[in-house]
């Protein structure tokens, strides 16, 4: 006597799926909030990015971090954190706030590859990035993390193939740390370097 076995799901789980559904749609939507914020924010105070400086290690976080959450503002955050980290007392310290702030930032480049494929238009650099994500996974996001342009792609690369996120921000930190910390330190060098020249 054969028992006939349900092939219906609990309700539990069908919720469940249909909230899954929905996950790309609100993460985009999430990812839209902060770039209109910050472009708001940029657009009606655009002093106020040069006016986190004051702020110390403090600002060196905020400027790392709306820096790293939009493409718009990517070039300039190198150069601040230089310069902050010739006027702070401590240019490490200088590198470790612009690095949590970059791993914090660099979520919605995640976000956005996690909404879903059709988002980005392919591309030959693009295609590469996915297959280098597929092969080598962290190190990918590590050595990307490490130079100033086109994280960006590893990050929406990660997002689309569904990479941990736990180990997206780890590496994304660390590699991004130590970039920043050689710019801060870069700067705080440079700094003795002119002052000696001149006197």
């Amino acid at each position: 006597m054969s028992q006939k076995i349900s092939q219906d799901k609990p309700a539990g789980l069908e919720k469940k799926d249909r909230l899954m559904k929905f996950t790309p749609l609100l993460t985009l939507l999430l990812v839209i909030a902060i770039m209109v914020g910050i472009l708001y924010f940029y657009k009606y105070h655009p002093n106020g990015i040069n006016e986190l400086k004051a702020y110390g290690y403090w600002g060196a976080f905020l400027i790392s971090l709306i820096g790293n959450a939009t493409i718009i503002l990517h070039g300039g955050t190198s150069a601040i954190l230089s310069v902050l980290g010739a006027i702070l007392p401590s240019a490490i310290v200088v590198g470790l706030a612009g690095g949590a702030g970059a791993a914090i930032g660099e979520i919605t480049g995640y976000m956005v590859g996690y909404s879903g494929r059709g988002i980005v238009k392919s591309s030959q650099l693009y295609d590469r990035v996915i297959g280098w994500m597929r092969r080598w996974g962290v190190m990918t996001i590590f050595i990307f993390s490490l130079v100033p342009f086109f994280f960006d792609l590893a990050g929406i690369a990660a997002g689309v193939l569904r990479f941990p996120f736990w180990k997206f921000i780890l590496f994304c930190w660390l590699g991004r740390t130590i970039f920043y910390i050689a710019v801060a330190l870069f700067g705080a060098w440079g700094w003795e370097a002119v002052l000696r020249y001149l006197g």
